[in-house]
Order: structure tokens, then C-alpha cells, then sequence
């Protein structure tokens, strides 16, 4: 979810960075996007670093027998 999020606000940031030429009073639509694409890369970042831990983890199964 993190990854798909991160790749999402890359785009949309590059997108209004970019390719948007409009301008609205008051807003500054290329800052806005440096901002998702710093957002976005930040994601990705913390996702990569998080699925690698997620990876690096051990589990053991205690199975429990009982003689009658």
C-alpha cells in the first residue's frame, strides 16, 4: 500500500510540476507538486525499508503433543 502510494503521489506531483500551466490565485501548483513528489518519494522509501525488514523475520511453529 505504502509503495502504491508513494509511485501515486510521484506522478500526481510531476503532473501538476510539469505539465499543469494553469494558475489559481494564491497557489503555486508547482510547489505543490515538488511537495507530493518529496511526499512520494518518502513513501517509497519507508515502504522498500519496511518490506525488507518484514523479510529478515523468522517464525516458529510450537506444535504441542500430548501422550495418553
Amino acid at each position: 500500500m505504502t509503495i502504491g502510494l508513494g509511485i501515486f503521489l510521484l506522478v500526481v506531483g510531476a503532473v501538476l510540476s510539469f505539465a499543469v500551466k494553469d494558475s489559481i490565485s494564491g497557489v503555486n501548483l508547482t510547489m505543490i507538486g515538488y511537495i507530493c513528489m518529496g511526499a512520494g518519494a518518502l513513501a517509497v522509501i519507508l515502504g522498500l525499508i519496511t518490506n525488507a525488514q518484514a523479510t529478515h523475520t523468522s517464525h516458529k511453529n510450537v506444535v504441542e503433543t500430548r501422550d495418553e
